[in-house]
């Protein structure tokens, strides 16, 4: 069989099988040109196929090229959704995502954003609203369309303590340089303002980055 033979042999189900007209006589029993030994041994012929001159020469190339400083993320940050607010904590503080409950009112405490106790596998903990503390309005929301959003607790240790935070959208774990980070705007509320240590552009959100050191002391004064 010549050369030009069997590549018309091993491109038949462009033209008799699921891409072409469905003649083929082997399709009724096949279903699918895939399931078929001469669509198999074509895949693996072409996997096969010698490499061309230049292939190993310009991976090799691209591997040894250093790392550029500047391209280098050296902070992570866990971003999620407040109302019509993007916000982030550093990574290390989170310790588990759980679906949103129903906090249960503390008597006798009545501390601003103070929600209540919640139950998370099994444990206890003091539920805090970071809407209540910045002044966000959780009525607002934002139109995600083709997402499906889930409110949920986030889990964060903070000197010493673990409080659950709702929010109204989790949207992940981002990467980033600190050099990137910039000064929050001036038509951002004066409430949410004092909490950020910077804004974080990611692609076509403004992330609110908000300092950790400033929110823990704040969510400890609410247990006092």
């Amino acid at each position: 069989m010549t050369t030009a033979q069997a590549q018309e042999l091993n491109d038949c189900w462009n033209r008799i099988g699921v891409a072409g007209d469905h003649s083929c006589a082997q399709l009724p029993q096949a279903i699918h040109c895939r399931n078929c030994p001469v669509y198999a041994g074509a895949a693996q012929h072409n996997l096969q196929r010698p490499l061309s001159p230049g292939y190993r020469r310009e991976w090799a190339e691209y591997f040894r090229r250093p790392a550029q400083e500047s391209a280098r993320h050296d902070a992570s940050c866990v971003v999620f959704r407040i109302g019509i607010e993007w916000l982030s904590l550093p990574t290390p503080l989170f310790l588990q995502v759980a679906p949103q409950a129903q906090p249960h009112r503390l008597p006798h405490r009545a501390a601003h954003g103070l929600a209540g106790i919640v139950n998370v596998g099994g444990k206890l903990y003091p539920c805090v609203s970071l809407a209540a503390l910045m002044g966000i309005d959780e009525r607002d929301t934002q139109d995600r369309g083709g997402h499906h959003i889930f409110p949920r607790l986030l889990l964060v240790r903070m000197d010493n303590e673990t409080y659950a935070l709702p929010v109204a959208e989790l949207y992940g774990i981002e990467r980033y340089r600190s050099e990137d980070m910039l000064a929050p705007a001036a038509t951002i509320n004066k409430g949410l303002t004092r909490y950020l240590a910077g804004v974080l552009p990611l692609r076509e959100m403004q992330i609110g980055c908000l300092d950790a050191g400033l929110l823990a002391h704040q969510l400890a004064r609410t247990l006092r």
